[in-house]
């Protein structure tokens, strides 16, 4: 089976060496989102969340899925501290269809302003 590799035009061009998204049969895996370059950058953990979900979303219905076919799910946090926020929006995000997931705390992001990260792997 051969691998797509592919970049989601509605996302920009990503800013280093990698694609948005590597397809391999019918499953998806993404590269990390974050909340960089948006509104929710400068935000707490919850917006942030929600920002990376809606780009997630948007790698989903371009493989005709949506988040409700989330297989697994890896969350990276700079501060524990905001876990009760993420939790809740996670749980806000996922409804009744909880994937498989990690959440793994970091030293630090990218850039100062980002407290998450995540990554994820699609059923399409």
């Amino acid at each position: 089976m051969s691998l797509i590799r592919q970049n989601i035009e509605e996302l920009g061009l990503p800013a280093g060496p990698y694609s948005h998204t590597v397809r391999h049969g019918q499953t998806v895996y993404t590269s990390g989102f974050t909340a960089f370059g948006t509104a929710a950058q400068a935000a707490s953990a919850g917006p942030q969340v929600k920002e990376i979900f809606n780009q997630l979303q948007t790698v989903a219905a371009h493989f005709g899925s949506s988040l409700k076919d989330l297989l697994k799910v890896t969350v990276f946090v700079t501060d524990m501290s905001d876990l009760p926020e993420i939790r809740s929006t996670l749980t806000d995000l996922y409804e009744t269809d909880m994937p498989a997931s990690s959440l793994v705390c970091v030293a630090a992001l990218f850039h100062p302003d980002l407290k998450v990260e995540a990554e994820a792997v699609i059923a399409s």
